[in-house]
């Protein structure tokens, strides 16, 4: 894959439903950030709550750094497959909850131009009511891991838009497991690079709302994606291996 340059656009990617008080919160965030050369890309299911006036605010402040859409899709994956289809930047990833600090960006472009890598991923927490409730710790060696049951954190993964235009995006026939199944699929043979940023760099909302934050019954209703997502990338063992994963997911939660 190409090499980045000095200073490349990074399109950050938003979905969003009828909840302009979250997409307020998310668009503070992208502002926050001390990386200038950005591409905010904000996907509306067709929300007719407050959500327009959030966007028409957000194109005051950014200016022709922001690209929107709304009209109605097909759920999670439909929406974040729209967003990549829209993004012009040599980087790719989405914002749907709280960059850690004003320097993330920054230190994900630098990590990644450091290492020559193909994309990049940290550490999260997970938030209630101010709190952390579960901690996600990847690590370094996210090949290996996977073959443990393991996987970047998504919503840290920030990836070269060519990965995407090489290995296709996200299957939207999964309804909560599309991101483990590219992660699995981009992965796999360890063509692709990540560089791994040993900090925290999103604060997520934890949830029972949420498919990927509801704990342990979520994470029992998506037993059979993991699983399925494996066979379908022809993984060993794919029950072990998603029993694994369940297993690690819940050692993250903080007691």
């Amino acid at each position: 894959m190409k090499s980045l340059p000095d200073t490349p656009k990074v399109s950050i990617i938003t979905m969003t439903y009828n909840d302009c008080a979250h997409l307020e919160k998310c668009v503070a965030q992208i502002l926050k950030q001390d990386y200038e050369n950005i591409e905010y890309i904000i996907v509306d299911g067709g929300s007719s709550d407050g959500t327009h006036e959030i966007i028409q605010k957000a194109a005051e402040q950014l200016g022709d750094k922001l690209k929107w859409v709304s009209e109605p899709d097909q759920g999670l994956y439909d929406a974040l497959n729209k967003g990549i289809r829209m993004a012009t930047g040599a980087i790719v990833g989405l914002m749907c909850d709280e960059f850690a600090d004003a320097h993330v960006l920054s230190d994900m472009v630098r990590q990644m131009q450091q290492d020559g890598t193909d994309g990049v991923h940290g550490d999260i927490d997970y938030m209630a009511d101010g709190k952390v409730v579960r901690k996600w710790r990847m690590g370094a060696g996210s090949a290996k891991k996977l073959r443990w049951g393991w996987m970047p954190g998504h919503p840290t993964l920030y990836v070269k838009r060519e990965v995407y235009e090489t290995y296709g995006f996200y299957k939207t026939d999964y309804k909560i497991a599309a991101d483990y199944e590219f992660m699995i699929r981009i992965l796999k043979e360890d063509k692709v690079s990540l560089s791994y940023i040993p900090r925290v760099l999103v604060h997520m909302f934890h949830g029972e709302e949420s498919a990927s934050t509801g704990g342990l019954k979520s994470y029992l209703a998506s037993f059979g994606e993991g699983m399925r997502a494996l066979r379908e990338n022809h993984m060993p063992h794919p029950f072990i291996t998603t029993l694994r994963r369940t297993c690690m997911v819940l050692g993250q939660f903080v007691r």
